[in-house]
């Protein structure tokens, strides 16, 4: 059933048009996915469906009630139900001492209390825990209306839509399918369009230097001799005139196909970013974090209660935990050089804080880079231009930047300077799918070590080999990546057999032992020693659970 239809759409600023629309249909159980670069106007559509926003040209028709869970407006005018409230772990009456992942509950809450038939929302997932953001997924996939969703969660994406809508040079275009068919039919468009602009740039320089071979020979053609009699010099001009108008025909159909040829526009290459971070200096400790003991509270809240930690060399370690537990709070402590933690003296960190603290907003993007790089303004212009900062851009004040942009130009200032160990506090936030692709790679080739806190559930089982996970004041290790966890965790709520477990732990060791005593040029033996502690540990303790 139709329950929303949008025709010609227009909305422009200044004199920038943000997008043209013919046409789009919205149907009743439909979930919809929007994507699209940072300023490419996907919100404003969003506000345009539904109604908050009127456009230049077009109109929307809505075929029933609707809701909208909006990314940055916190104004309530009604109470969710009591039970959904419960559900979500917020008060019924909004308040302005609310946190980030509290007043966003309280949205969805609103949401999800009414018997709508359309759910609008934006970036839903900000400022959730992994556990919200797992709640909100169950609860909107048992909604049974429309839903039109923008997230930079592939996850939530993947696992929500049946359908996707990327927004691009002011057009939509449709996939029927999650986020992970969009992205790999996606590829094979941009694969078909890089192939057939190579072929469109050969066609055309061949034809432009077929015309150009044409009147250089027309040029060339002999003049009738001076020594010629009047008859043989006439039979030579008419020769020569009739060559010439043979030339004159080939160019002008050599130009008649060059005007036909159809133009094929360059792919663009934001799909393809890359980002490099250059080698750093090696260390030598096998451990070059240690935290023992650490107590932290807030008046009567306590955060820490004699915890313990560790980070070894080579790391990528994923925070994980619950709002409020304390994962930013680890991290400050790490910075401040907490009297608990001790650290390796060769230790160069880069940090990356949520609020961007770092750069100066009174100078340049170039400025703000290249004040502590340790690199030639050359490769700093070439990072910048793969995080899509390019031109006369490089030149902008940070003043003037949007969030996605101040978080790409505070990734060159950390990946330019000498360090040897990241500490990322959500360092995804405000990027859009494609740039956080793109930091992602980088972070997985990064050959140094890893500290993140992250509630984006793929870019942490891609990024992390390793988690730490506050939880009852407590911070538990586990030597693994994210996906492996949660099998355990799924084993473990099952009632998954002790002796199987000890079975597959001691299948480990033994993989590891044989790694150990014969590696490979890709194995690193000081992290392959540090990880069969950690089995030994953990078959231990199963052991003692016996």
């Amino acid at each position: 059933m139709l329950i929303l239809q949008i025709r010609d759409i227009k909305k422009s600023f200044g004199d920038r048009l943000l997008f043209d629309i013919k046409n789009l249909k919205i149907d009743s159980e439909e979930k919809i996915g929007i994507v699209g670069l940072n300023g490419t106007g996907k919100t404003t559509l969003m506000d345009i469906l539904s109604k908050t926003l009127v456009p230049d040209e077009g109109y929307v028709d809505i075929y029933g009630s609707y809701s909208y869970i909006t990314q940055l407006d916190y104004s309530f005018n009604e109470k969710p139900f009591a039970q959904v409230a419960r559900l979500f772990k917020v008060p019924i009456n909004h308040s302005n001492f609310m946190s980030g992942g509290e007043k966003t509950r309280l949205k969805i809450a609103n949401s999800l209390s009414g018997k709508t038939n359309i759910i609008f929302a934006d970036e839903p997932t900000s400022n959730l825990d992994i556990e919200g953001i797992k709640l909100l997924e169950e609860k909107l996939l048992a909604y049974k209306g429309a839903l039109v969703l923008i997230s930079h969660d592939r996850f939530f994406l993947d696992k929500l839509c049946n359908k996707i809508i990327e927004l691009e040079n002011g057009k939509i275009k449709i996939y029927n399918g999650n986020y992970s068919f969009y992205k790999k039919h996606k590829q094979l468009e941009i694969e078909r369009q890089s192939i057939e602009y190579v072929q469109f740039i050969r066609d055309k320089r061949g034809l432009e230097e077929s015309i150009v071979d044409r009147k250089h020979r027309k040029d060339t053609m002999r003049k009738t001799p001076k020594r010629m009699g009047n008859s043989e010099a006439r039979l030579h001009r008419l020769g020569n005139q009739k060559a010439e108008k043979n030339v004159d025909n080939a160019a002008k159909s050599l130009k008649s196909r060059l005007d036909k040829l159809e133009i094929k526009d360059k792919p663009l290459d934001i799909y393809m970013t890359k980002v490099d971070i250059q080698k750093t200096e090696k260390l030598h400790s096998k451990i070059l974090i240690k935290g023992s003991r650490l107590s932290k509270s807030f008046g009567s809240r306590k955060i820490f209660e004699n915890a313990n930690f560790q980070i070894g060399n080579g790391w990528k370690i994923a925070l994980i935990g619950n709002n409020g537990c304390g994962k930013s709070t680890l991290i400050r402590m790490i910075m401040d050089k907490d009297s608990n933690i001790s650290s390796s003296s060769t230790l160069k960190i880069g940090y990356f804080n949520q609020d961007l603290s770092m750069l100066d907003e009174e100078k340049s993007i170039l400025e703000n880079v290249i004040r502590e790089s340790v690199y030639d303004e050359t490769f700093v212009r070439i990072l910048l231009a793969r995080l899509l900062i390019r031109g006369e851009d490089i030149h902008k004040k940070i003043n003037f930047l949007s969030g996605g942009e101040r978080v790409k130009v505070s990734f060159a200032k950390i990946f330019t300077s000498d360090i040897n160990m990241l500490i990322l506090d959500e360092p995804t936030n405000y990027l859009d799918i494609y740039s956080s692709e793109a930091i992602e790679t980088a972070l997985k080739e990064f050959n140094g070590t890893i500290l993140f806190v992250s509630h984006d559930r793929k870019f942490i089982s891609e990024v992390a080999d390793h988690l730490m996970i506050i939880n009852n004041n407590k911070i538990e290790a586990f030597s693994g990546g994210y996906n492996e966890y949660l099998r355990k965790q799924n084993e473990e709520s099952q009632g998954f057999n002790k002796k199987d477990r000890r079975l597959i732990i001691e299948n480990k060791i033994s993989e590891v032992l044989g790694k150990i005593s014969m590696p490979s040029k890709k194995d690193n033996v000081e992290l392959l020693d540090l990880k069969y502690k950690d089995l030994i540990k953990e078959l231990k303790d199963i052991k003692n659970l016996d």
